[in-house]
């Protein structure tokens, strides 16, 4: 893989996300945006990757992200999702959600919409409120899905300053994650190692599904949808495992991957090459996962430091008579025949590795050692 480069940039990156690119188009990804946590003063900032590779006047590699526009955000930056080309929404430790314009013409962001107090923990019969962590967003135009460590599910749809639907006790536990699986239902994650699945369309306040890890209660911290086929998920948590679900098959994961040494941040499917898959931990390690079945007698051999993946797999008997290529190589029955290739792509461990973002050929990563790592071709 071609050099991967690093900008230093005085702010723990709490958050990173690659502008979509527009519908039918070829360009490549070129800009992107950050969130920051833990400083004095946070920012949601906007970056172009500009051109890499060019020898600098003093004759140094070249690959700077320049930063376009940058804007103050209160709180920490729980997640970040790019709603449109133009609009981008942040979720804050404060427990609001802001719906942030950028102005290309002149290169500034600012506060298009805000939901001010979307998460909240009340006080037993009483009036008072303290705020609580939006930790998670998802969004599908027009709508936008939040979720807090209170529990709570907020459905906005932007230009509306009311929620449209709000699930009050979704959960007694912290919800740490969400994503949509289709688009009236949507999924969480936990801090009891469960996954809910949500119908809109259904009044109550009950999830539709419940699938849970058992026995463990390991805190899940994040949720990826495979882009094709949408019963399969993946999850990612403190014990740093990762886990794939078939949400049609039973309650329990497909398959139980043994991966990072502490917890792990997030877990992203390519959008368009999902046989392969992104995770970043609290170990200061950010990991690729190949499992596409053209590579011959592929290793399971860890490429750097030699560490190998270890299979603990559920096998799923009465998938045998489906035709073999509509199953995603991540429900493979035979671990042993599909070995997954991890590859290692920062060049040393650093602090944790926050978030990360993967869209065609370009990676963009995140650190609290206040680094911005980005490569532009991954799968050469």
């Amino acid at each position: 893989m071609e050099e991967i480069y690093a900008k230093f940039v005085s702010q723990k990156i709490s958050k990173t996300r690659w502008r979509p690119v527009p519908p039918g188009s070829l360009q490549t990804a070129e800009t992107f945006a950050t969130g920051s946590w833990d400083n004095e003063e946070n920012y949601v900032s906007l970056w172009s990757i500009g051109d890499f590779g060019n020898l600098d006047s003093d004759g140094g590699f070249e690959g700077d992200h320049q930063l376009l526009c940058d804007i103050k955000h209160h709180g920490d930056v729980m997640d970040l999702q790019f709603f449109d080309q133009e609009r981008i929404v942040a979720a804050s430790s404060t427990g609001c959600v802001t719906v942030f314009l950028h102005h290309p013409n002149n290169q500034t962001l600012s506060v298009n919409q805000q939901w001010t107090a979307a998460h909240y923990h009340t006080g037993p019969g009483s009036p008072s409120y303290s705020s609580a962590p939006c930790t998670g967003i998802v969004c599908d135009n027009p709508e936008i899905v939040t979720v807090g460590e209170d529990g709570r599910i907020n459905l906005f749809r932007v230009d509306h300053k009311e929620a449209v639907r709000t699930i009050d006790n979704a959960d007694s536990s912290t919800l740490h994650a969400v994503t949509f699986l289709r688009t009236p239902e949507i999924l969480t994650v936990n801090s009891i190692g469960q996954l809910k699945i949500w119908d809109f369309r259904q009044q109550g306040n009950e999830p539709s599904q419940i699938l849970s890890l058992t026995g463990d209660r390991v805190p899940l911290h994040c949720v990826d949808r495979h882009p094709n086929q949408q019963h399969v998920v993946a999850t990612g948590g403190q014990d740093g495992m990762l886990s794939i679900w078939d949400v049609r098959q039973g309650t329990m994961p497909v398959s139980l991957l043994k991966a990072h040494e502490a917890e792990m941040w997030e877990v992203h499917f390519h959008p368009s090459n999902p046989d392969h898959l992104f995770t970043c931990s609290e170990d200061g390690s950010l990991w690729h996962w190949d499992a596409s079945t053209d590579v011959p007698e592929k290793s399971s051999l860890f490429h750097q430091g030699g560490r190998t993946g270890t299979f603990l797999t559920h096998s799923i008997s009465n998938q045998a008579n489906v035709h073999q290529s509509l199953i995603s190589s991540w429900l493979s029955t035979d671990p042993a025949k599909d070995r997954i290739e991890i590859t290692s792509l920062l060049p040393s461990r650093t602090l944790s590795v926050n978030s990360l973002d993967v869209l065609g050929p370009c990676l963009v990563c995140g650190t609290d050692a206040e680094a911005i790592y980005v490569t532009r071709q991954l799968f050469s």
